[in-house]
């Protein structure tokens, strides 16, 4: 029987391995899903908001803990995941007030004096194949939605986060929830491909790579299934000669460096008008240098490693592929050391169209600066990519800013802000970003059935 093994990234230590679960014990949880469902979808908005809310709370009492699993088991430093802890227990909160307003009937008026309505029914079981890069953020802005619309869930999570996997689903035993409603499925991607295609599951909701979405929504496709993809980004950060330029070269690095580069909608790409491209280089090196590295459970450090070794020599070759292609490094570019999972935080400069560091998305901390002549340059610098999640405008005229916005091609659009995920905007991205949208009404929208009831 395979393992599933937990390991601290920072240390190389084995925390804990767990079994893989076997073909009868995952028939057991997916048939406990189903029979949960049967009595979950007839409960109130009242009864699943108190559950819900009480997650919240669960995750508020006991965050440090949590936060610990966290940073232990893919190195996000301990202040950022107390943050994503906390940021759980908003959505929870969030949709435990709003989705019975959000999912309530639809009067429809019809010409010839007849009426109609919309009712919006859960679907039964969703299935959720999670990241690890935000172990518990990525799972709850799914469950929190998908179970207050009636739905139950399984969670396939990354297999080097199970302990977080484990964690989640105590959180909703503690807060409550009946058995079954949320489940955590210690399993690898071939038992993924079975479970997609059981009758139980009627949709699957998937936040990772490209070609894990492909090979998730393939599978779903074959069988029938609803699915929403949240894949990579390669998001632009456009600063123009009129931006409050001290501001945006501070937030970029906020923006590059959240979890250690390690973010779909991390801002990858700074695309900077030639008059103040020097200006912003400098002061984005200088604030870049003056990040602390460290322990991830020291509360000091600012970054620590990346999740895995493996990430970390995949995006060296990444950058020096691209050095040889002609780009130039102005910060870092130093090898790892062999086997571990640290990398030092890299900008590159004349980047040249046929490299890896302008068409791929780097996964970690390497900023990529383009300098352009103007404003139409940078929005088609903006759109030539495959990528369409996540972007950020610098301008001090917001008219013009929002006039450009309208230009890129992105699922969303910060004008002088990084791009950041909140339970009240909808999110995700076009192209090869994914489809689907998570959070705000649309996200709740996703899993229901949205039928119409014509009242003859």
């Amino acid at each position: 029987m395979s393992e599933i093994k937990s390991i601290n990234p920072y240390t190389g230590e084995l925390l804990k391995s767990y079994p893989s679960l076997n073909e009868p014990e995952i028939r057991e949880k997916l048939e406990l899903s189903d029979q949960t469902y049967n009595n979950w979808k007839n409960t109130s908005f009242s009864e699943r908001a108190e559950l819900m809310a009480n997650a919240g709370q669960q995750l508020l009492k006991e965050k440090l803990k949590y936060a610990n699993i966290i940073s232990l088991e893919m190195g996000k430093v301990i202040k950022e995941s107390i943050a994503e802890v906390e940021k759980c227990a908003w959505v929870c909160d969030y949709y435990s007030k709003n989705a019975s307003e959000f999912l309530k009937d639809e009067p429809i008026d019809l010409p010839d004096g007849k009426k109609a309505k919309l009712s919006h029914e859960p679907l039964g079981t969703i299935l959720a194949v999670m990241p690890w890069n935000f172990p518990f953020w990525q799972v709850f802005r799914f469950a929190a939605p998908t179970l207050m619309a009636g739905n139950t869930g399984l969670l396939k999570h990354a297999s080097n986060v199970p302990q977080c996997s484990l964690a989640i689903e105590e959180v909703f035993e503690r807060a409550g929830f009946p058995k079954g409603t949320f489940q955590s499925l210690l399993i690898d991607s071939k038992a993924t491909t079975q479970v997609i295609s059981n009758p139980i599951i009627k949709a699957v909701t998937l936040t990772g790579s490209e070609k894990a979405g492909a090979s998730v929504a393939s599978e779903a496709g074959k069988n029938i299934k609803k699915a929403v993809l949240e894949l990579g980004g390669s998001d632009p950060f456009i600063v123009l000669k009129d931006a409050d330029i001290p501001l945006a070269a501070e937030t970029a690095v906020k923006a590059r460096m959240i979890n250690n580069g390690q973010s779909c909608i991390a801002a990858k790409r700074f695309i900077i008008e030639e008059e103040v491209y020097f200006k912003f280089a400098e002061l984005f090196s200088a604030k870049l240098k003056e990040l602390n590295s460290g322990d991830p459970l020291d509360e000091k450090s600012d970054y620590a490693c990346m999740a895995r070794a493996d990430l970390a020599s995949e995006l060296y070759y990444q950058v020096q592929k691209s050095v040889k292609k002609g780009a130039k490094v102005l910060v870092g570019g130093i090898k790892p050391e062999e086997g571990t999972a640290f990398f030092n935080p890299t900008i590159l400069t004349d980047i040249p169209s046929h490299s890896p560091a302008y068409s791929e998305e780097l996964f970690g901390p390497v900023a990529n600066l383009f300098s352009v002549k103007n404003e139409d340059e940078a929005i088609r610098l903006a759109n030539d990519s495959e990528f369409g999640l996540g972007s950020s405008i610098w301008t001090k005229d917001l008219k013009k800013g929002e006039l450009l916005a309208s230009k890129i091609e992105s699922g969303a659009v910060f004008i002088n802000s990084m791009v950041a995920s909140n339970p009240h905007l909808p999110f995700g991205g076009i192209k090869k970003s994914g489809f689907g949208r998570e959070l705000g009404r649309y996200g709740i929208l996703e899993f229901v059935n949205t039928k119409t009831v014509y009242l003859g």
